[in-house]
């Protein structure tokens, strides 16, 4: 049987390659940082969820030590057993305190809480209403669960039904698939949104959606993964960057970005959520605990965080500069406030191969970046995701600028 299916996925990975769509792995020889070591030569690293430096801070790396060594290298068991320490339930206590939520519940991964989310809290009469470009974890997750769904037009608040040009599709807005959603007769519905869309880096409109939600009698969600840490003026996500702590449901995130960047996720929110979640949700029920060096680093950024907003303030900065000077070099640069900067390619001939050659000839340069194709993104949105880091200092940030002016100019981009 293999034989044959070999050779279908043999071609396969050929088109692929062909393309410009496979997606060739480079390795790091050395710690995540600014300075990173790729086939033994130095590059500064562009493409990290490194927002706050602290994927290799020496307090964090001190903490985990910590861990390690009180707690041990991993617990065998899921919480309800025996995997249940001390410091996972002060951890617990410190995200829901900085986010202003009730409770939080660990997960292994931000892409397990968002697995976990939907299934134990709806059922096949109640109604999820999800953003055209949610990550590909709250897809799954909705996947997962028997809810009716609705899926509406990106970042679109209207009552509205009409043609996407992106897509060639009819899409509605929020509010049309929210009075559809009674008009089905469902008994709860809920929104669920990325709080900073991936790919994008831009911002959603949490205010816009809490308004709907009133309105309605929705729950909203939000997946701040690419927040958690850095939105909003004390780096709580972007509820408090768009002043809505009170009026946002559930919050998922993640531990593996920018605090701290090793792995571990987690669902904060109202109480009764989370204690569903403790007696419900799979990914919870049958995993092991996040392991103790995890935890207890992750302690000690939360203290970071919530001791000064130095970090933030400088990321805030460098993202300012970078944004700035790119624009006025002449990239095609998505607009926006994020430390994710997509500068993007689709308008030029063969954009796949042309960003993935634009990469290449970075890291020559000593830069490290990836180029993000199909089905990452969307077919001739074809990009280079830079994202900026509070460790980046300003002589990092205008040796990258140089660089991607020198091969834009040599690849005809600019």
């Amino acid at each position: 049987m293999y034989g044959e299916i070999k050779k279908y996925l043999s071609e396969e990975l050929a088109k692929m390659e062909n393309a410009g769509l496979y997606k060739h792995e480079r390795i790091i020889e050395s710690e995540q940082g600014v300075e990173i070591i790729v086939r033994g030569k130095p590059a500064l690293n562009f493409c990290a969820n490194n927002y706050l430096g602290l994927s290799s801070h020496p307090e964090i790396l001190k903490a985990a030590h910590e861990g390690l060594e009180h707690r041990g290298y991993g617990l065998s068991s899921v919480r309800f057993i025996c995997g249940t320490q001390d410091i996972h339930k002060e951890l617990e206590q410190k995200v829901s305190r900085f986010l202003g939520t009730e409770d939080t519940i660990l997960f292994s991964s931000a892409f397990d809480a968002n697995g976990a989310v939907f299934e134990p809290l709806l059922g096949k009469e109640d109604a999820i209403i999800t953003d055209a470009l949610n990550h590909a974890s709250i897809i799954d997750g909705i996947r997962l669960c028997k809810a009716q769904r609705w899926i509406y037009k990106h970042g679109d608040m209207r009552d509205v039904e009409e043609l996407d040009p992106a897509t060639g599709k009819n899409a509605k807005g929020l509010e049309r698939c929210l009075k559809e959603a009674n008009d089905a007769g469902v008994r709860f519905k809920m929104i669920a949104t990325d709080g900073v869309f991936s790919m994008d880096g831009d911002i959603a409109n949490l205010e816009g959606i809490c308004d709907l939600a009133e309105k309605y009698d929705a729950l909203v969600m939000v997946d701040d993964s690419h927040s958690t840490g850095f939105m909003g003026k004390r780096g709580r996500g972007t509820h408090e960057y768009r002043n809505v702590m009170d009026r946002v449901d559930i919050i998922t995130s993640t531990f593996g970005k920018a605090l701290g960047g090793a792995s571990g996720g987690f669902i904060s929110g109202k109480q009764e959520i989370i204690d569903i979640m403790r007696n419900k949700a799979r990914p919870y029920l049958f995993s092991n605990s996040v392991a103790p060096a995890v935890v207890q680093a992750s302690i000690k950024a939360i203290d970071i965080l919530t001791e000064s907003t130095h970090l933030r303030d400088k990321l805030e900065k460098n993202t300012q500069y970078f944004r700035q000077k790119m624009t006025q070099a002449g990239f095609d640069i998505i607009p926006g406030e994020h430390p994710i900067v997509p500068i993007m390619f689709g308008k030029y001939e063969n954009s796949s191969q042309l960003a993935v050659e634009f990469a290449n000839r970075m890291l020559e340069e000593g830069i490290y970046v990836i180029a993000f194709s199909f089905p990452v993104v969307p077919r001739g949105k074809d990009r280079i995701r830079i994202q900026m880091s509070a460790a980046h200092e300003m002589h990092h940030i205008d040796k990258a600028i140089d660089a991607f002016i020198k091969v834009g100019k040599e690849l005809k981009v600019i």
